[in-house]
């Protein structure tokens, strides 16, 4: 299911191709999907053939935006939020959260962040325990103290999201949960402890580690919450009575094998697009699936050029996905 293994099969003359399409039933691969993402010390757009159109150099990341206006915002060295203008390649404004606003001296870092339709940005800052909403000038408009009984800033937070209702939606990491804090009074307002599905935890960023350590979680318009367990190699979906109603593991899929699992996307068809890191150079670092059939109908493999660390992108070219 590897579509970018698929273009070897254009070597031969158009008319051969035909009549083995005709003979065999096998269709070339549909399409892929304009994105961004980031890996091997880059930043990079790549078209819906698999060529990169723009690059940059950067270091590792864990979320990524790109804005109405086509500027990029993504992290710095895990403690800046960045603006970038792709056309210059220069950093047009940045937020430091490892100085300003009461952190100094702080070990602080920063793994989500979300620009707001009010021009607001919302970071998480894990070793401060809480999320911020700051204007442009740095200045905040609103903190939300965070729950988290085991801290460390560099697993207080993975992905958090302001979700439709005004509330944020938060994936502890080292905890090992998801919470749902209310967005005024900072209650929690939900809470799903990841499962372990009966294993013992196992050592290891790839496809032989295992635990509950997630990344992200999108709420769905139904009311159900999509979950990428992290190095628990799986996507469930959850009611708000805490029941699974969906879930995909690590060995579900033909000839595909998750590792951690880290970013969601919900296209306007219903597919998921799952981030698969730190999986080696055997599975795709982008999976599409239909949940329903949890067929694959297409994957993003480009190990050689992004490495065995991609945990973020965006998909560019469909509106109205939730991410």
């Amino acid at each position: 299911m590897h579509v970018f293994s698929l273009p070897r099969l254009f070597r031969f003359p158009a008319p051969v191709l035909i009549l083995v399409f005709l003979l065999t039933g096998i269709l070339p691969a549909a399409a892929g999907h304009r994105l961004i993402t980031g890996g091997n010390g880059k930043l990079a757009i790549v078209d819906a053939g698999g060529k990169i159109e723009w690059e940059m150099p950067w270091g590792g990341i864990h979320d990524i935006h790109v804005l109405p206006d086509g500027h990029i915002m993504v992290q710095e060295k895990m403690r800046k939020v960045v603006e970038i203008d792709p056309a210059t390649k220069k950093v047009v404004w940045s937020y430091d959260s490892a100085t300003m606003n009461g952190n100094q001296g702080k070990k602080i870092e920063v793994h989500a962040f979300q620009p707001l339709g009010d021009g607001h940005i919302m970071i998480a800052e894990s070793g401060a325990g809480r999320i911020i909403e700051i204007n442009r000038e740095g200045e905040i408009q609103k903190t939300i103290k965070l729950v988290i009984d085991d801290p460390h800033p560099h697993r207080d937070t993975r992905l958090v999201r302001k979700i439709a209702n005004g509330n944020y939606l938060v994936c502890h990491e080292g905890d090992g949960k998801v919470r749902e804090y209310h967005g005024e009074t900072g209650k929690v307002v939900w809470e799903y402890e990841v499962p372990m599905f009966g294993k013992e935890p196992a050592k290891g960023h790839g496809v032989e580690g295992f635990g509950n350590q997630c990344f992200s979680a999108l709420r769905l318009p139904t009311g159900n919450t999509v979950i990428a367990t992290g190095n628990g190699h799986s996507v469930i979906e959850v009611t708000p009575a805490k029941e699974i109603v969906w879930e995909l593991h690590q060995d579900d899929l033909e000839e595909i094998q998750f590792a951690w699992v880290t970013t969601l996307e919900v296209l306007p068809n219903g597919n998921y697009v799952i981030g698969n890191c730190h999986a080696g150079p055997e599975n795709p670092l982008l999976v599409e699936i239909e949940p329903r059939t949890k067929k694959v109908v297409w994957t993003f493999d480009q190990f050689e050029t992004f490495g065995n660390s991609v945990p973020n992108s965006q998909i560019l070219d469909v509106e109205g996905v939730i991410r």
